[in-house]
């Protein structure tokens, strides 16, 4: 079992793209309306749950979704919004070809595709050169992960979080890349062990 420290895995707050069903990965989308109001409700949560928060490391993926959230969580704690880092192990993964479409359109050009994705979607390559697959993004994501020295919060991607969920819960990987991973959510890391938090109610 990895001795680390306590960690606070933030996913982004919902963007339109979220909404309609599209394949976001790398593409930098913006949060909504509703998205900005989760990642606020995230950081009053945080800031019940952290009494000191110059014990703990910032960091998030550069993607704007992921910036924009961080930056509403540290100023509902109270911190100076810019005062964190990010890092690019931590964006999501590449849907290649398949960015900015929902599932029905892939299916429309490609039949028989999203067929093939879920008989193994953890490890289903989409199309295009810069495409990957979760057991991908668990190879990129899993160093940074086992290297975290101090109490951290993360905010990230879905992806990111099915890979804490097998890295840390033997969680089957098919059972990991179906996971629903929450917008209103922070999930806590603490011991070796997960449980969500919600913060829909604050």
């Amino acid at each position: 079992m990895l001795n680390l420290p306590l960690v606070y895995f933030v996913r982004h707050g919902q963007t339109d793209w979220n909404a309609e069903g599209r394949l976001q990965g790398q593409t930098d989308t913006d949060l909504n309306d509703r998205g900005r109001g989760q990642a606020s409700r995230n950081g009053a949560l945080l800031k019940q749950l952290i009494p000191d928060p110059a014990d703990f490391d910032f960091v998030a993926s550069p993607l704007r979704r992921t910036r924009e959230t961080m930056e509403r969580v540290r100023a509902a704690i109270g911190l100076q919004p810019s005062g964190y880092r990010t890092d690019a192990r931590l964006m999501e993964l590449h849907y290649g070809g398949w960015e900015g479409s929902t599932f029905a359109e892939i299916e429309g050009r490609e039949p028989g595709s999203v067929g093939r994705r879920d008989r193994d979607k953890w490890n289903f390559l989409p199309p295009g050169e810069q495409a990957e697959s979760y057991e991908k993004l668990l190879e990129r994501a899993k160093p940074w992960i086992e290297a975290l020295a101090a109490p951290t919060v993360c905010v990230t991607h879905g992806g990111i979080v099915r890979v804490v969920f097998v890295m840390f819960e033997d969680m089957p990987k098919s059972k990991a890349a179906a996971l629903e991973i929450p917008q209103d959510r922070v999930l806590k890391l603490e011991n070796g062990r997960l449980e969500w938090l919600d913060s829909a109610g604050i």
